[in-house]
């Protein structure tokens, strides 16, 4: 983690353990934050969820995310589904997902990829250019602002998905992106899709799936 980019993690409070799923409260120098953590019984590999502005811990898509965290579970790779203290301060963000990532390592998760949507995708990307922990980023109907970073993720891999049809930030958005990021990348773009992605709920579910599988095998 850059000396530019640090925040202290003092402690992690666990609540309630439902099928699988704990509840967790992060209290760091900075305040505090929510998330949910999916265990997975062995392995090294997981996977942080980040969702927009306003979108709350279950991300877009009808809960793409703990739809998918069950998932990988099986498969021995953890999810941890984080919200923001402040969802107006993008590096604040950022140091909140990079304290979600000291915690999965404290677990014995040093292989992480990071998921975010809209606002959450220039989180994704901010956060992740800033520890080896993060070996990939996906980044779901992103905006532009904040992703300037984007050059440094390469050799990460890097993936956009993104509507043809997102009433709130335009598929150029991700184009944008994907122009500046340097190889290995990849660009996937949805007609009639909007921002949250419903329309095509499961062609995001199988794209991101099969990209988290080879990224993180």
């Amino acid at each position: 983690m850059s000396q530019t980019l640090s925040q202290e993690l003092r402690a992690v409070e666990q609540g309630p353990v439902v099928q699988g799923v704990a509840t967790l409260r992060f209290h760091t120098d900075g305040g505090t934050f929510d998330g949910r953590f999916h265990e997975a019984l062995e392995g090294s590999s997981a996977v942080v969820w980040l969702g927009g502005a306003g979108a709350g811990l279950d991300g877009p898509a009808g809960g793409l995310f703990p739809r998918l965290a069950a998932r990988l579970a099986d498969e021995n790779i953890a999810s941890l589904r984080l919200d923001y203290r402040d969802p107006e301060d993008l590096e604040g963000c950022a140091l909140d997902i990079l304290t979600g990532v000291v915690y999965l390592e404290s677990m014995g998760r040093s292989r992480v990829a990071l998921v975010g949507h809209s606002f959450g995708g220039a989180v994704a990307i901010s956060a992740g250019v800033e520890t080896s922990e993060v070996v990939a980023v996906a980044a779901l109907s992103s905006q532009t602002h904040g992703t300037g970073a984007v050059p440094y993720l390469s050799p990460r891999p890097l993936l956009l998905l993104h509507g043809m049809d997102d009433e709130v930030l335009p598929e150029s958005c991700s184009r944008e992106i994907y122009d500046r990021a340097k190889q290995p990348k990849d660009l996937r773009l949805y007609p009639g899709s909007r921002h949250d992605l419903e329309e095509c709920r499961e062609d995001v579910d199988r794209d991101l799936m099969g990209w988290l599988q080879t990224v993180l095998s």
